[in-house]
């Protein structure tokens, strides 16, 4: 099966994974609470080690370890450092009645950017070989729920309509499509395999400085031991993949 092919399969299916703010409606919030923050955890650990086992090693064994590689990977700190600090946007992982200050548009609009970003890295990884974009997805795809959950919690406490809500999160998660189209099209012209640095730093930025600082602030000694195997279980399954595959 061509690369196209899986980059339309997978960036739908992250794109779907908008939808998991059904489960506000079936689930109990106290139960939701439990779960969110070690699927944060795990989250955080499988893109620390999709970055650093897969992503970064793939862009050195492309390029070598030359300055425009670790660049690249600086960019893509750094851009979603911008786009945190001057839009507003983080990843949110709290429940509907936990949020203070709604910002329903701009959650949106923030959320589109990101999931476009989404999409080029997957494709990126997809259009170098099946493995890799298998990896990309798997990680991007472990922060999806709960930043999905977080997102709809914001436009239910803005005041929206869970039909409509949920429609509008589905709307800004399409764009994961239209990047991961973006970047297979744009591979047909250049050599896009500096994306994967891109794609690398990006996933730093998310793990080290919205995830990590959401679970690391617990008191609560049995929790913490929950979110700690939680995060190991994130790398050791990246790690597993790996070791699968190579």
């Amino acid at each position: 099966m061509s690369p196209l092919f899986w980059i339309i399969l997978s960036t739908l299916a992250i794109a779907l994974f908008s939808l998991v703010g059904l489960l506000t409606l079936f689930l109990k919030e106290n139960l939701l609470k439990k779960i969110i923050f070690p699927l944060v955890a795990f989250s955080a650990g499988a893109l620390l080690a999709g970055a650093f086992l897969h992503l970064l090693p793939e862009a050195i064994e492309k390029h070598g370890p030359k300055l425009g590689v670790f660049l690249w990977l600086l960019f893509g700190f750094l851009f979603f450092f911008v786009l945190e600090y001057f839009i507003h946007w983080h990843h949110c992982h709290k429940l509907p009645s936990e949020h203070k200050k709604p910002v329903t548009y701009l959650i949106l609009v923030a959320d589109a950017v990101h999931n476009f970003i989404d999409g080029i890295a997957i494709a990126s990884a997809f259009v170098v070989n099946i493995k890799l974009g298998l990896v990309a997805w798997l990680a991007i795809a472990s922060h999806e729920i709960p930043q999905e959950l977080g997102d709809f919690g914001i436009l239910i406490h803005g005041g929206w309509p869970r039909k409509k809500a949920l429609i509008f999160n589905f709307l800004s998660a399409f764009t994961v499509i239209l990047g991961g189209l973006f970047a297979y099209f744009l591979a047909t012209k250049i050599n896009t395999s500096f994306l994967l640095s891109f794609a690398a730093g990006s996933f730093i930025y998310i793990s080290a400085s919205d995830l990590i600082p959401e679970i690391k602030n617990n008191e609560n000694l049995k929790e913490n031991i929950i979110h700690f195997l939680s995060f190991l279980f994130g790398i050791l399954l990246i790690l597993l993949v790996k070791l699968i595959f190579d």
